[in-house]
């Protein structure tokens, strides 16, 4: 794999090919300048086009599902939410030695948040509260159900079992993976969600969140959006806040004990994942995974 790819079966990307596909598709903006986004996120390639667009290209087939989700739903969403969010303008067709969609959205400027940077943690908490809580309470109605298009984000935690232990067992002698079983087995055996499925975002981790002034200003990548079970959204509060920050966004949320704990499993599900996966090809998701880990381990030794 070359070492600026994160997936096997990813295909090559790079600014020439960009350029090539909007000149041939989009020719009105062909002449606008064209600057990689440099991100550790890991399903799509990010260019900036001139100062207002934004090219988003599936950097795998796995991902390629995302775009026409994307263009169907978020400008129906984005009216709707307290916060901006990136809502598509155009859609690129496979073309130029390119296999899949692609989409042109609106840039939207601001910076990732950093975790211990926060001016006013809890205050941020509250704010990301408040979006889940409005992404919560628009009509579910015809809403995509979790699966392969967002990688199972929303789907019962008991679906994530059997690659969680087999992430566990792939750690050995790299974290503690007697507690972090434990761990596990006490948040999957949590009731499960019986309420009305909702709409969850799917990735709020950090680098999908936005600030301006120190203050959360939009969410990006909606590729994990889907209808499902509400707790799946939970786990940026082991990601980004600090434990007395947590429980703020946990009462701005109302999250019941069930939901937290399936939250909290969810948190630590991915980060194992993660682990693993990127161990070479993306060391900061790698280093952040680490911390979640070490995040929901204190939390159950805090609760005995």
């Amino acid at each position: 794999m070359a070492a600026d790819k994160m997936h096997a079966d990813e295909v090559d990307i790079d600014a020439a090919l960009v350029r090539r596909l909007v000149a041939e598709q989009f020719p009105h903006w062909s002449g606008l300048a064209l600057a990689r986004v440099r991100s550790s996120g890991t399903d799509n390639a990010l260019y900036r086009l001139g100062p207002d667009l934004t090219v988003r290209l599936p950097r795998y087939p796995a991902a390629a599902a995302q775009v026409e989700k994307e263009q169907r739903w978020l400008p129906w969403l984005a009216p709707q939410l307290p916060l901006a969010i990136p809502v598509p303008l155009a859609m690129g067709r496979p073309g130029q030695d390119y296999p899949f969609d692609w989409s042109i959205c609106r840039w939207i400027d601001g910076a990732n948040p950093e975790p211990g940077h926060l001016h006013d943690v809890s205050g941020f908490a509250r704010a990301l509260a408040h979006f889940i809580r409005a992404l919560r309470t628009i009509d579910p109605a015809g809403g995509p159900a979790p699966g392969r298009h967002n990688f199972g984000r929303g789907e019962p935690l008991a679906r994530r079992d059997r690659i969680t232990r087999r992430s566990i067992a792939a750690l050995e002698g790299e974290i503690d993976t007697v507690a972090v079983t434990a761990a596990w087995e006490k948040d999957v055996a949590a009731p499960a969600w019986t309420g009305t499925p909702a709409w969850i975002h799917g990735d709020l981790s950090v680098g999908n969140l936005l600030t301006k002034g120190g203050r959360l200003s939009a969410v990006i990548d909606f590729g994990g959006l889907a209808v499902g079970d509400p707790a799946a959204e939970l786990f940026v509060a082991w990601s980004l806040f600090p434990a007395d920050s947590r429980e703020a966004f946990r009462a701005a949320l109302e999250a019941d004990d069930a939901s937290w704990a399936r939250g909290r499993g969810w948190a630590l599900a991915l980060a194992l994942v993660a682990m693993p996966y990127y161990r070479q090809s993306n060391p900061a998701l790698v280093a952040r995974a680490r911390h979640v880990i070490g995040e929901v381990l204190a939390d159950h030794r805090s609760e005995g």
